[in-house]
């Protein structure tokens, strides 16, 4: 019986053993992070208030290699942030041997893959705004994509050292444009150029992007596009960026009359500096916008964002942070002042991160 009972215990270890041999990688990240977070919206102290917040994130990474050399890999993430909850997947990304790589599902946004990440405040800041403020501060608002798409991009020195590119397109995905305006097709282009001048390192970033939209109602043909461009400078601690846009975005209603198109400029300006365990940021935003609730024609009055943050950072252990940051907003809606959206917010909590 003894003996019996060691061949099965053998025979389940084997089987163990095969089935993780022919897993895939999988590896693991996330963070948790709590704290208390504080805002002044508005001119009225009735509208001051101080909140817990936490947020948390459990993401796995999925790669394998087949016996040609390509890697293929996916992701997904369990998600407790606000109106980001829930789980978010990735699609299929494709690597090959000559450095390449190609992603299909939820794929086709060449453009913002190379948009410059420009540094602001760090920290859980209320939110502000209305649903009628259309301005956004975000240097890749003009993207859309179906999810039903490809990206392809180069490997990191195409043509040229030090610059890679990348190009999308998705497609129709049957969805009917009845009661709203539906997004018919997109396409992206990117490209990202590393070089260094002296002894600071440069990265150059742009964008461009268009996409077209189908709809059965009376309203004319709608296009979001536009394009973006940016640089960061690193030159030891201190890191230097900056970034622009402009285009048209769209912006769906419930009916045809209640959709829209806003031609907006974007502008944005960030510095980080490390100083042993601690890192400062500050940062500006801009973004201004002439909305129209008729399709093909601009809009007339002005709505605009202009936000400064700024925080404090200190790296309390391996993979734990302490952060104070602040954030003020000033916004316009169609022209005139929009307290309801405007204010200060302020935060202080710690991230664990793994």
């Amino acid at each position: 019986m003894k003996k019996e009972l060691l061949m099965a215990s053998a025979l389940v270890s084997t089987l163990g053993a095969a089935s993780v041999a022919e897993a895939v990688t999988a590896t693991m990240s996330g963070h948790h992070m709590a704290g208390f977070q504080g805002s002044s919206i508005g001119d009225s102290s009735v509208n001051d208030t101080t909140a817990v917040t936490n947020t948390s994130s459990f993401s796995v990474s999925l790669t394998e290699t087949t016996d040609g050399g390509v890697t293929i890999g996916s992701s997904f993430m369990l998600a407790n942030e606000g109106v980001n909850s829930g789980l978010n997947t990735a699609g299929l990304a494709l690597t090959f041997t000559d450095g390449t790589s190609l992603d299909v599902i939820n794929a086709g946004d060449a453009s913002g893959t190379h948009d410059i990440a420009v540094p602001s405040g760090a920290g859980e800041f209320a939110s502000f705004g209305t649903s009628t403020n259309r301005a956004s501060t975000s240097l890749d608002f003009m993207k859309k994509d179906t999810g039903l798409g490809f990206e392809w991009h180069s490997d990191d020195d195409f043509m040229a050292d030090g610059l890679k590119v990348s190009a999308s397109y998705s497609f129709d995905n049957g969805a009917a444009a009845d009661a709203s305006i539906t997004l018919e097709s997109s396409w992206g282009l990117g490209a990202t150029y590393v070089t260094d001048a002296g002894d600071t390192a440069v990265t150059i970033g742009m964008g461009l992007a268009d996409s077209e939209y189908k709809n059965t109602g009376t309203q004319a043909s709608a296009y979001a596009n536009g394009f973006h461009v940016g640089f960061s400078a690193v030159t030891g601690d201190l890191t230097v960026a900056a970034g622009y846009a402009d285009g048209d975005s769209i912006f769906n209603g419930t009916t045809d009359a209640n959709d829209g198109e806003t031609t907006m400029t974007v502008s944005k300006l960030g510095i980080s500096y490390v100083t042993g365990d601690i890192t400062m940021k500050v940062g500006y935003a801009n973004g201004e916008g002439n909305d129209s609730n008729t399709l093909g024609t601009a809009g007339t009055t002005s709505d605009s964002i202009d936000e400064t943050s700024a925080s404090l950072t200190y790296a309390v252990a391996s993979g734990v942070t302490a952060t104070l940051g602040w954030k003020d907003v000033d916004a316009t809606d169609e022209g005139s002042s929009d307290t309801s959206s405007s204010g200060t917010s302020w935060y202080l909590g710690a991230t664990m991160s793994f």
